[in-house]
């Protein structure tokens, strides 16, 4: 995993984001994670975005409560409309600072719309 330096968000996981099985519900990491490539996205371009696609996202570890998840974004090309960003994402486990372990990553495509959520230009 290529790592930036830093993060778009950094978040602390909390015992509400548990599923049924103890770790940290794989939604709340996507939706880290939407939110991480927005923050890039939204650099690129004064408009709203929206979010169109999410490449494969493939969770290699758990995430427990206490963990600190960092998601680093990083553009990875631009359209005429669109943007894509990859997001990779690591956890510091509570108890081990220091030590980082990569959770997952994807790419994430954006579009840049107008008030009637229409696509048009990043630069219009």
């Amino acid at each position: 995993m290529r790592r930036p330096g830093v993060p778009a968000i950094r978040v602390a996981m909390m015992p509400r984001d548990t599923n049924a099985m103890g770790t940290i519900f794989g939604g709340v990491i996507l939706s880290y994670l939407d939110q991480a490539g927005a923050v890039e996205a939204h650099r690129h371009t004064a408009h709203p975005i929206v979010t169109v696609a999410m490449r494969e996202v493939v969770f290699k570890r758990p995430v427990f409560v206490g963990d600190l998840v960092s998601f680093y974004a990083r553009t990875v090309r631009k359209g005429r409309t669109s943007i894509t960003v990859r997001v990779d994402v690591e956890a510091e486990r509570a108890g081990a600072p220091g030590k980082r372990f990569p959770v997952t990553h994807a790419e994430v495509i954006y579009v840049a719309v107008d008030a009637e959520r229409k696509p048009l230009p990043l630069r219009a």
